[in-house]
């Protein structure tokens, strides 16, 4: 699809969008929604819906062609100087380091007035933010649930920078009604049978998905038998980011899934509230014996879910060490046997950036 703008003279800027179809395809149906992308929309909606100016940061080019709608000659030059090689490192530390957006680039260098034309082109398009979703539709069937860590850090000059799509969910109020658009797309971890056992890795908002198989096992063990579950969660302080904590602890007793006398257990790794980190790698080192037996007399699947860092390597070896020095699995094999679990889709990983 190309944009081809047009500018009506009244009110504020609109523009028609100009769809480009495939050759030979059929005429759009009558309910379709691309036929309200025919409809004239206000410049401000389409920026809001398309454009990241608030979040992403433009490209060298950006700048460069900045430099060509200058009227300002200051700002002219030091455009020139960040986009020529001697200020390839100025331009990194002012624009990617900063995490400075398209929208405060261009406040700071207020003589460029760059045709919008241009600025459809060069600004980077609004993305989708996938999220997990944390509820069971067996439990929840007109409802989804998602587990949302609202994005905050520093800048090397200490200029707090917020998440776009988390800072709005969070500013949106539970008593008003909100419209959000979303869409829902099958995911990498695939629906275990309630005859599976399990073996659930997953710290931080890595649990969002382990909420919804836990939340699902339970309502299928009313009806009939369920394999036990094995849960490993870990974040850093257990007063301040124990999510879902009560939920939790309430399936770990009574007979629940996660509960002991029914083969489960639930492990979790708080990494900073004591002088040594402790994180969900080295529980499952402690509980090597009942990974082990889960793995071996069960087989059991191993799901893995969370930040795409260290965490998905640091767990895979705590498990190659666990089945190396309790399961007997010569050193030179562990690495074989763990590609093959992944290969038979008894070892699956979902991670995030």
């Amino acid at each position: 699809m190309s944009p081809a703008l047009k500018y009506h003279n009244e009110g504020e800027p609109q523009f028609m969008l100009q769809m480009i179809r495939a050759k030979g395809s059929d005429k759009l149906s009558k309910g379709s929604p691309m036929n309200s992308l025919m409809d004239p929309i206000k410049l401000k909606t389409f920026v809001a819906l398309t454009m990241d100016v608030t979040s992403a940061s433009p490209r060298r080019y950006f700048f460069e062609i900045m430099s060509y709608f200058a009227t300002d000659t200051d700002e002219k030059e030091k455009l020139q100087y960040l986009t020529s090689p001697e200020g390839r490192d100025d331009l990194y530390w002012y624009n990617q380091k900063e995490n400075r957006t398209v929208l405060e680039v261009l406040q700071e260098f207020p003589s460029v007035h760059m045709p919008f034309e241009w600025l459809v082109q060069l600004t980077p398009p609004l993305k989708r933010r996938a999220f997990s979703i944390s509820s069971s539709p067996l439990v929840h069937p007109n409802q989804i649930h998602l587990t949302v860590s609202i994005v905050s850090w520093r800048t090397p000059l200490k200029r707090t920078r917020h998440g776009l799509c988390s800072t709005w969910l969070a500013g949106l109020s539970p008593n008003e009604e909100s419209i959000i658009p979303c869409w829902i797309h099958r995911g990498s971890l695939p629906h275990p049978k309630p005859s599976v056992p399990l073996v659930l890795i997953g710290p931080g908002t890595g649990c969002a998905p382990f909420r919804a198989f836990v939340e699902e096992r339970a309502a299928q063990s009313v009806a009939e038998p369920t394999a036990p579950v094995l849960f490993f969660f870990g974040c850093r302080n257990q007063d301040n980011d124990f999510l879902y904590k009560d939920f939790w602890l309430n399936h770990a007793q009574d007979q629940g899934v996660l509960s002991l006398e029914k083969g489960g257990g639930l492990f979790v790794a708080f990494s900073r509230d004591q002088p040594q980190k402790v994180y969900v790698q080295d529980k499952i080192r402690e509980q090597g014996a009942r990974v082990l037996n889960m793995l071996c007399s069960s087989e059991a699947t191993i799901y893995v879910a969370g930040s795409s860092t260290r965490m998905p390597a640091d767990v895979t070896a705590a498990l190659e060490e666990v089945l190396c020095q309790q399961g007997g699995v010569p050193k030179n094999d562990v690495w074989q046997w763990v590609t093959g679990l992944k290969k038979n889709g008894k070892f699956i990983i979902e991670t995030w950036s």
